[in-house]
């Protein structure tokens, strides 16, 4: 049962964070939404803090999962972009409660260094995934900033969505991130490597 209650409890943090728009939670709100006693919760966990490690944890782990999967599926390296957008922006990743979750720990990156570092490995790997078909169709400092700048409207498109500042969802998320990518691919030299036709196997570090 071990397992199984360990899930629950990370579920049920999520949930609770996403209600609350913040990490201000205690483990009994967390325990109660997970249907155990709080003191079951300290068992497994040992404290709130750890509890919420774990949380962010499991929210790395799916994405990586689900990049992994959806790179693997894609032929060419520009399908292997859309993937990686695409999974971004996954209906999962973009549930309210995931939403505020992820800004929650974003606003704890500012007090927690273990939780920056947590971020810094999303933004890294993000990053690296963009970047390993980029260097394949366009030159590396275009690439570069290519890369930047589609990490930039994914992360931005995020925070419009959790701000409701704006009536866009899922598609049209995708849609803003496909369009910078052609646009700048259009106007961009081809890389030498390109024209090989070799696909990077899938890359997610």
């Amino acid at each position: 049962m071990e397992p199984v209650r360990r899930k629950a409890l990370v579920d049920a943090a999520l949930r609770v964070i996403g209600d609350h728009g913040s990490l201000a939670v205690t483990m009994s709100d967390i325990a109660r939404q997970a249907g155990v006693s709080p003191a079951l919760a300290h068992h497994y966990f040992g404290s709130k803090e750890q509890l919420l490690i774990e949380t962010i944890r499991s929210l790395l782990r799916q994405l990586r999962h689900d990049t992994v999967a959806a790179l693997k599926a894609a032929q060419t390296q520009r399908a292997r972009l859309s993937a990686v957008i695409r999974v971004s922006f996954h209906a999962d990743q973009f549930a309210p409660n995931t939403i505020a979750a992820w800004l929650a720990f974003y606003a704890e990156a500012q007090r927690s260094e273990e939780t920056r570092r947590f971020l810094v490995i999303y933004a890294r790997r993000l990053r690296s995934n963009l970047l390993a078909d980029l260097k394949r169709l366009v030159p590396a400092d275009a690439a570069e900033r290519i890369a930047e700048g589609a990490a930039a409207m994914i992360d931005g498109l995020y925070i419009r969505q959790s701000l409701k500042s704006a009536p866009i969802g899922i598609e049209a998320s995708i849609a803003l991130t496909e369009d910078y990518l052609n646009a700048l691919l259009a106007t961009t030299s081809p890389s030498p490597k390109g024209r090989s036709g070799h696909i990077a196997p899938p890359k997610d570090k």
